[in-house]
């Protein structure tokens, strides 16, 4: 038996939204469990499939998306894999305590040492009555994100220069308060963007940076560009880090994948016109009768992605890549059915190469 490697020019990764489909009355646990079940067995195969990392969303109050709380699904996937970075794609960091996201991912940290990444975000990822519920009396919001970033890196042993232009945190705290495990390091940091608020605040600070194409109408281009040309390497990077995420949905022919992304059309579509977001087997979402406005809306949100065949969409990914000279890919896949989303990832992993291990 001979081990034969493969690689690709650039590396692909994964975020996982968690896609809940819509259950039948009375099966909503079932459902709920089998979703979970279904994106650990994922991140498994993504690890024997030689793709670098597997983050997990965090979004709120959305019937199609089950991943809430991505440190719990971090740490279960960690336990099933061997050598794939597995993060947060990411934490929204207004929603949360700084001690408590430094507590967690130190802690994480400590059990998988080297395979853990912070990616951290300043949007609530849900609609703003949820955000209020999250945030309770904090009310933290996206525009004291530098200031939580600030603190959340000082509770990991990052000694605070205070330039009040980057960084509006005042100098010497928490000071005596420690993010317990102590000593442990907090994993890498990317922030999370999809706009050029992020690319400028990751090139100031010397972070890691991940660009949202799956759903901004921000082009990538201009982000992706600010953060190359304005980074500052720190002890974290010598030198700038740039991910493209793009939603996908790959099949064997560029048909079924069209019929396998009505799913997706039809889940979002009703999500951005304040409905909610139902994740339909196709035969349905074909079926779905659009009103005018969502019609408007879903030709909108349907150029966002890059759906078909392995021949139709490699090339659509490294045009991209060439466009933005992004560092590495992570791709998202939202399909109504688990062994339709495993083949996606299966047939990508193949186009490109990936470094898998392969026995012939």
């Amino acid at each position: 038996m001979r081990e034969k490697i493969m690689k690709s020019s650039y590396p692909l990764s994964i975020l996982d939204l968690v896609p809940l489909p819509a259950a039948p009355e009375g099966e909503e646990s079932l459902v709920n469990g089998r979703a979970l079940r279904n994106s650990l067995e994922l991140a498994q195969r993504a690890d024997a499939l030689g793709y670098a990392r597997y983050w997990f969303a965090e979004h709120h109050n959305m019937p199609s998306v089950a991943s809430t709380t991505p440190e719990l699904l971090i740490a279960l996937a960690a336990e099933r894999t061997q050598r794939i970075h597995l993060g947060s794609g990411g934490i929204m960091l207004p929603n949360h305590a700084p001690i408590k996201v430094a507590e967690t991912f130190k802690m994480l940290e400590s059990l998988y040492p080297g395979r853990i990444d912070l990616g951290l975000g300043r949007a609530p990822g849900t609609d703003p009555g949820t955000a209020r519920a999250l945030r309770g009396t904090r009310g933290a919001s996206g525009d004291q994100f530098p200031a939580q970033l600030a603190e959340l890196r000082q509770y990991g042993g990052w000694k605070n220069p205070y330039d009040p232009k980057i960084d509006p945190f005042p100098p010497g705290m928490p000071g005596h308060i420690a993010a317990v495990p102590g000593k442990a390091p907090l994993p890498p940091i990317f922030l999370l963007g999809s706009s050029d608020f992020s690319a400028v605040l990751a090139a100031q600070l010397g972070l890691g940076y991940a660009f949202a194409a799956h759903f901004s109408d921000f082009p990538p281009e201009e982000p992706l560009r600010i953060y190359r040309e304005e980074f500052c390497p720190e002890a974290e990077l010598s030198q700038p880090h740039a991910i493209l995420t793009l939603s996908v949905i790959c099949a064997e022919t560029d048909a079924e994948a069209e019929r396998l992304a009505s799913s997706l059309v039809v889940a979002f579509t009703r999500l951005r016109t304040g409905q909610s977001s139902l994740l339909l087997p196709p035969e349905q979402a074909l079926a779905y009768e659009f009103s005018p406005m969502e019609r408007a809306v879903a030709e909108s949100l349907r150029e966002r992605h890059l759906i078909g065949s392995p021949t139709t969409v490699k090339p659509l990914i490294d045009a991209l890549v060439a466009k933005t000279q992004a560092d590495e890919v992570m791709i998202t896949t939202f399909t109504y059915g688990h062994v339709e989303r495993v083949r996606s990832y299966e047939l990508l992993a193949a186009a490109f190469n990936l470094p898998c291990v392969q026995t012939t």
